[in-house]
């Protein structure tokens, strides 16, 4: 049996030690796309150690991703084929401001096994904490193709309605050709991101740019456009990952303020007919 949910609920969880430093930040923020204009006082927040505020999503990749998606998977309980292996979505929670340098100890294991009968959904939770205490807890759902049918729970549906009416505001994000090399240099060194041959066995044309540096594109729109550019302001974000980005086109991030100090979002590639790439995307702020 490929997933034994009662064995991979159980397993101890895995814990490492990880750190980061101002240039580790610096390398993730140019990753997502900062520093466009160059010398715009306000892309300096993200591009200039000596004015450096961390944009929450870095917690996905600090400490180069550790322990890991990957290392996730070799759970007691779970026996996947990665070729079948699927990001489909990412949560984070924020428990106070992140430091632009840092030790913290990083905390994985299955938090959830869900069957919706064609896959299965695993729910990867890392919490972080250093000396002062929590510093952010992240969800990664991963969706494990052909595995379902196990006989375990469906759990909750990750799908909510639409915004309802015309969105507050819509930018666009243009995507740098290289956008997935220099991203993957933050530690997902995934293949698929830049080896056209690799990308054309997986199924894609070429090359895909990272779910996650999608995701943090879009925290980035957000805080820049409706939180007055206060990335201390967010304090929990998920976003359910709806369909591929490809280096070279451009983002349209639509946002609507809802009440309760949330923003929805929806993200679609503008160059490909606003084919949907983030769904059911929510910014909770302060």
């Amino acid at each position: 049996m490929p997933i034994d949910a009662a064995k991979a609920l159980a397993a101890e969880p895995r814990t490492g030690a990880i750190s980061w430093t101002p240039k580790d930040v610096l390398l993730y923020h140019l990753g997502i796309g900062a520093g466009r204009p160059a010398t715009d006082p306000d892309e300096l927040r993200y591009t200039l150690e000596s004015r450096l505020h961390v944009l929450p999503s870095f917690a996905t990749v600090a400490g180069a991703g550790a322990p890991g998606v990957i290392s996730g998977l070799s759970t007691p309980g779970i026996e996947v084929d990665l070729a079948r292996v699927l990001h489909g979505g990412q949560s984070l929670t924020v428990h106070r401001p992140l430091p632009t340098a840092g030790e913290a100890t990083a905390t994985s294991r299955v938090a959830a096994v869900h069957d919706k009968v064609k896959a299965a959904v695993l729910v990867l939770r890392t919490e972080a904490a250093d000396a002062d205490g929590p510093l952010w807890t992240s969800d990664a759902r991963i969706f494990l193709r052909g595995e379902g049918g196990f006989g375990g729970d469906r759990g909750p549906s990750a799908r909510t309605e639409p915004p309802a009416g015309p969105p507050d505001r819509t930018v666009e994000r243009a995507v740098r050709d290289d956008q997935a090399l220099l991203y993957r240099l933050s530690g997902d060194w995934n293949p698929l991101h830049a080896d056209p041959e690799f990308a054309k066995v997986a199924g894609f044309e070429r090359p895909v740019l990272h779910g996650l540096c999608t995701y943090g594109i879009t925290l980035k729109a957000v805080v820049d456009t409706l939180l007055d550019g206060d990335v201390t302001r967010v304090r929990a974000y998920r976003a359910r990952f709806a369909g591929v980005v490809y280096p070279g086109g451009t983002l349209r991030v639509r946002m609507w303020r809802t009440s309760g100090g949330t923003v929805r979002v929806a993200v679609s590639a503008a160059d490909r007919d606003d084919a949907p790439v983030l769904a059911d995307t929510v910014v909770e702020h302060a």
